[in-house]
């Protein structure tokens, strides 16, 4: 009997992933990765161990929780306040799942000598032909993108049940089987992000994350000008951490036209506003590679694909090549909206199967 380690965040799809898994002759064992408490030090919102308990006793399983918290911070939430405070837009998901999540169960399959780990993600784990491993996309709700940054290592034992269910099929397997999540909601906010007001959490955590440096940037966090592209002010805004490129609403300035966000300035404190057509470009260029399907891309080497710019964008075809040391420029066939630095490129091969992807730095 092959053992496998499911992370349980006390959720329906995590639930299910258990079922199925010991459904199907496996020894399951769920773990819940404790990555960060409430404002009262009580209760972990990102996974909710008294419902992981609760499923966990349900399908009669072992269930232990592994402390995750210093790795959390060090990987998400650090870099996340980092991020805004320079202009940037981060995917904290993103690096909570290779370097956290994935990462601890990775730890947990040597404590408890299990062969697998597995998730609740839509999506599908791919071997091939050269031997390396990579996520395909699968029809419903697919979360290749946020898994591009997995480790050859993490993908060769990794388990992903769900790739062939729709959401209700999903709730349908829990409520047949009893399980006490099948109505449960999913979350949608930043999961550590208590109140859903992240600009909040920034400001309370900027002199933590910068001690050496909070007086130089501590301007950031409070109001300044709105300007164009030649640096004439047209307003005031609130702080650049309030602001993402691309952004209409929201901006408390009105000019009887749709007017957005397509450059933040955080040396000078400043939100710089365009007309639509400026928040388009063909050209994107991006560091901190990671490559799943392939090694690596050489010097001066090119490959078509279709690429992400976003969780939510679809997949445009373009050409990535590389530029420099773990740097590529991706070359759309059409221009696309709101190239974000912070966000992350991913790009697929035509067959829907990740290539790799990458952090994006400017446009």
């Amino acid at each position: 009997m092959k053992k496998v380690i499911v992370g349980l965040s006390g959720g329906v799809d995590s639930a299910v992933t258990a079922y199925l898994l010991k459904e199907q002759g496996y020894e399951v064992v769920g773990v819940t990765l404790r990555t960060w408490v409430d404002s009262e030090k009580e209760v972990s919102k990102c996974c909710e161990i008294e419902d992981a308990e609760r499923i966990a006793r349900k399908l009669g399983i072992k269930y232990y929780i592994h402390n995750a918290g210093r790795d959390f911070c060090k990987y998400v939430t650090t870099p996340f306040v980092e991020d805004y405070v320079n202009g940037l837009t981060p995917s904290p998901c993103v690096f909570c799942n290779r370097m956290v999540k994935f990462e601890g169960m990775m730890y947990c399959t040597h404590l408890f000598d299990a062969d697998f780990i597995a998730t609740g993600h839509y999506a599908g784990v791919l071997k091939l032909p050269n031997g390396r491993y990579t996520v395909r996309q699968v029809a419903y709700k697919d979360q290749t993108y946020m898994l591009y940054r997995l480790s050859q290592e993490q993908l060769s034992h990794l388990l992903m049940p769900l790739g062939g269910y729709t959401k209700e099929e999903v709730r349908q397997i829990a409520r047949d089987a009893a399980l006490p999540v099948a109505e449960k909601s999913d979350s949608q906010e930043i999961c550590f992000v208590e109140d859903g007001h992240y600009a909040d959490y920034v400001k309370a955590r900027a002199a933590e994350v910068f001690p050496d440096t909070y007086d130089t940037i501590k301007n950031r966090l409070e109001p300044g000008n709105f300007v164009d592209r030649e640096g004439k002010v047209l307003g005031r805004h609130k702080g650049i951490i309030h602001y993402t490129i691309g952004q209409r609403k929201g901006l408390g300035i009105a000019f009887g036209h749709p007017i957005y966000v397509s450059e933040i300035r955080p040396e000078t404190n400043e939100v710089v506003l365009s007309e639509e057509e400026e928040i388009f470009t063909k050209e994107v260029f991006c560091r901190d590679l990671n490559f799943l399907s392939i090694p690596e891309l050489n010097a001066g080497e090119e490959i078509p694909a279709k690429v992400k710019i976003r969780y939510r964008h679809n997949a445009e075809p373009a050409v990535v090549s590389k530029v420099a040391e773990d740097e590529v420029k991706i070359l759309f066939e059409k221009p696309v909206r709101a190239s974000t630095p912070g966000q992350s490129a991913v790009f697929y091969a035509d067959e829907g199967y990740v290539i790799g992807g990458g952090v994006i730095v400017k446009k």
